[in-house]
């Protein structure tokens, strides 16, 4: 099957639910690439994101999050945050980020840099890539 057969395929395939991602409960450093990736795997799609367990948003994974978000909206795709912990909504505040600005993905370029550079320590540099 070719690239563009799979996308016809899936352009047309029945509607059903949209897919729900369950963040685990602590997103640090060693969860940025695995959330990266199952986030990729949604790509195309709508996607609803189930925060309600986060216990720890560390800025890596912040940065990932807004950059999916960022990247569903250019594409014309919902990313919504169905249930969010108090500790994930804590962590968006504390980097002056509201969930709706998030969801929306109108969140800024430089923005979505400031996390990146305070989450790799003072006087880092963070290469953005949206």
């Amino acid at each position: 099957m070719t690239a563009s057969s799979s996308r016809r395929a899936r352009q047309h395939a029945r509607p059903g639910p949209d897919p729900v991602l369950t963040l685990p409960p602590r997103l640090d450093l060693p969860a940025a690439r695995p959330l990266a990736e199952r986030i990729r795997a949604h790509d195309g799609r709508p996607l609803d994101i189930d925060a309600g367990e986060v216990s720890h948003l560390g800025g890596l994974c912040l940065q990932v999050l807004l950059a999916a978000a960022q990247s569903w909206r250019k594409a014309g795709q919902p990313l919504r945050l169905t249930r969010r912990s108090p500790a994930f909504d804590e962590a968006l505040a504390l980097c002056g980020l509201r969930p709706e600005a998030v969801e929306a993905g109108a969140v800024e370029a430089a923005a979505v840099e400031a996390v990146a550079v305070e989450a790799a320590g003072p006087g880092a540099q963070a290469e953005v890539r949206t």
